[in-house]
C-alpha cells in the first residue's frame, strides 16, 4: 500500500458541552469535559490510519507535561511517527460545543503548530506517494518544494490562518496541488469565484467541505456533489474536516475513484459528528463498515 505522510500541527483539546457560549463576566457551568489530542493535520492522520491506509506523521512537540506523553497517547493508531521537539510549551486548544454540535474554539499555538527545518529535514520520504499538510510558517513551503523536487503528490489544508494577507501567498504551495480541502470560511476568506481562482493558480481538485450539507469535489472532469446520509446523530462537529480529509486520502490511496472516494468520507465525518471529541468520534474501517443508521 501507498504511504501517506502528514505533516503539521498537533494540540492538546479540551472539549467543554454548554447550554450557550457565556456573556462577558458570566459564569456558564458545562455538562461534559473531554480532554484528547488534536490539531488539523494531526487529526486527518489518525482519520487516514483508521480508514486502513499506511500513515507516517510528522510533529513536534514542546517540553512541557503535556508533550511528555503524546507519543504514548498516539500508541495503537498505527502511525509511523517522527517527533522533534522544541523547548515551549504545546499547542492548547479550548472548545465550547453547544446543543446543536456547533462549536467555538480557542487557541494557543504554542510549539507545535509545524515542525521546524531540523525535524523536516531529518524525515525519510522514500516510500511517500503522498504528503499532507497545512501552510504554517516557511518550513511548510520547503516541504512542498521537496515534493514537487521528488515527483510527490501532495494536497493542503487551506485553512484561513495560514493566509492571513491573502490566497495569493499560498500560489507556489497551490501551484500543482492534488487536493485542496476548503471549508466555507476558507471559501470566504479567499474571496468571489474562490474555486475558480484555486484552478487558476494550479490546484488540479478541490474538495470544498459544506457542514451538514456535505462535501463537494472540484476538479477537470467536473463537479461531484455528495450530501451527509440522513438519520445520523450530530453531538460535536469538531475535527469533522480532519476526518473527512484523512478518509478521502486514504481512499484514494486504496485505488477508489474520487467520487467514491469523498461518499466515504462524508460518511466517515458525519459518524464521528456523533460523539464528543475529534479523534475520540473518528471511525475505524470496521466502525464505518458496521455503522447502521437509526
Amino acid at each position: 500500500m501507498k504511504r501517506l505522510l502528514f505533516v503539521g500541527d498537533i494540540s492538546v483539546d479540551l472539549t467543554l458541552t454548554a447550554q450557550r457560549f457565556p456573556e462577558p463576566d458570566e459564569k456558564v457551568h458545562c455538562s461534559d469535559a473531554f480532554e484528547d489530542i488534536g490539531g488539523v493535520v494531526t487529526n486527518a492522520a489518525v482519520a487516514a490510519a483508521r480508514a486502513g491506509a499506511a500513515v507516517m506523521l510528522a510533529i513536534q512537540v514542546g517540553t512541557d507535561p503535556a508533550s511528555a506523553g503524546i507519543a504514548q497517547r498516539l500508541a495503537g493508531e498505527g502511525l509511523h511517527l517522527h517527533i522533534g521537539e522544541r523547548a515551549g510549551a504545546i499547542c492548547r486548544v479550548v472548545t465550547v460545543v453547544e446543543p446543536h454540535g456547533e462549536k467555538r474554539l480557542l487557541l494557543h499555538p504554542g510549539v507545535s503548530l509545524y515542525p521546524d527545518d531540523g525535524v523536516l529535514n531529518a524525515v525519510n520520504l522514500e516510500g511517500v506517494s503522498h504528503i499532507h499538510t497545512a501552510i504554517y510558517g516557511p518550513s511548510s513551503k520547503q516541504l512542498i518544494a521537496r515534493a514537487k523536487d521528488k515527483g510527490i503528490a501532495w494536497s493542503l489544508d487551506l485553512e484561513p490562518a495560514t493566509f492571513p494577507d491573502g490566497i495569493e501567498t499560498l500560489r507556489s504551495a497551490i501551484d500543482g496541488a492534488a487536493v485542496l480541502f476548503v471549508n466555507d470560511r476558507a471559501a470566504q476568506a479567499i474571496g468571489t469565484d474562490a474555486m475558480d481562482g484555486l484552478f487558476r493558480m494550479g490546484a488540479a481538485s478541490v474538495v470544498r467541505t459544506e457542514g451538514p450539507r456535505g462535501a463537494t469535489l472540484f476538479n477537470r472532469q467536473g463537479v461531484v456533489a455528495t450530501a451527509t446520509p440522513p438519520s445520523l446523530p450530530i453531538v460535536d462537529t469538531t475535527g469533522a474536516g480532519d476526518c473527512l480529509a484523512g478518509w478521502y486520502l486514504a481512499g484514494l490511496s486504496r485505488g477508489e475513484t474520487p467520487p467514491k472516494a469523498l461518499a466515504q468520507a462524508v460518511r466517515a465525518a458525519t459518524i464521528a459528528c456523533g460523539a464528543l471529541g475529534a479523534q475520540a468520534a473518528i471511525p475505524t474501517r470496521a466502525e464505518f463498515l458496521s455503522y447502521k443508521e437509526n
